[in-house]
């Protein structure tokens, strides 16, 4: 069973999608929001395995609620207006349905989420969901501007601290983040996530090469390319952990 929630602030638009879902015995419609706030509140408390979202909401859009969730489920996006159609591809939502919702459409989108789900059978366990901990298979948010993605943990190489901010390195993007490195540390999984010296926390998973450096730290080589200095103090515990 699929869990849903529906966050739109038009009651009618709620109820007509569903209506459409009755047609999918899979998905389950858990709970509903008329705002941005009832959906973050909805969202950290049940946890559900998708969202059809509306972007143009009273208050904030869909993308500046998402920005503010630490764990983020599937979205399907919803909205009467053509314009935000690109935005949400390049977000890298499973699908982008204009109101009024067709049921063909409708149905295309649930097949994406289908083969989403098929391609990537690591869904967060119900012992995690929460946990303070983010897992390497847990998808984030990030909205630099008016540009937004989801991205993968996995796929995010590097964070650095920027003042109050964190730049997010993944792929060819460097967006930067209002979080501070501290606060990230604390929600990362330290088997994945190692904070290299005050300004870096890098990806184990994503280091190319080990050398040795000034006064008895390390340089690491990221598959991206960027190198990285590991401070004399936490090289003792980067060698402990990877056995070097």
């Amino acid at each position: 069973m699929i869990r849903a929630i529906i966050i739109d602030d038009e009651r009618l638009a709620r109820n007509e999608l569903k209506k459409l879902l009755m047609e999918f015995p899979e998905i389950e419609v858990v709970a509903e929001a008329a705002n941005s706030g009832e959906g973050i509140e909805k969202i950290e408390n049940i946890n559900p395995d998708l969202v059809f979202l509306d972007i143009q909401m009273p208050g904030k859009t869909g993308f500046d609620m998402l920005a503010e969730l630490d764990r983020i489920p599937n979205v399907i996006f919803t909205t009467a207006y053509d314009e935000y159609a690109l935005k949400a591809f390049e977000v890298n939502a499973l699908d982008y349905l204009l109101k009024p919702v067709e049921p063909k459409r409708l149905a295309d989108a649930i097949q994406k989420l289908h083969l989403h789900e098929d391609r990537d059978p690591n869904p967060v366990s119900p012992a995690n969901v929460n946990s303070s901990v983010l897992s390497e298979n847990d998808q984030v948010f990030v909205k630099d501007g008016e540009r937004c993605w989801f991205v993968k943990l996995s796929d995010i190489r590097l964070f650095e601290s920027v003042g109050n901010y964190a730049k997010v390195y993944f792929g060819p993007n460097k967006p930067l983040i209002l979080k501070s490195l501290n606060a990230l540390e604390e929600r990362l999984d330290e088997k994945t996530f190692f904070r290299a010296n005050r300004k870096h926390i890098v990806n184990l998973r994503l280091i190319d090469k080990i050398e040795p450096y000034f006064n008895g730290g390390l340089l690491l080589e990221l598959k991206g390319g960027e190198k990285i200095e590991v401070s004399r103090r936490q090289t003792v515990k980067f060698k402990e952990m990877m056995s070097l």
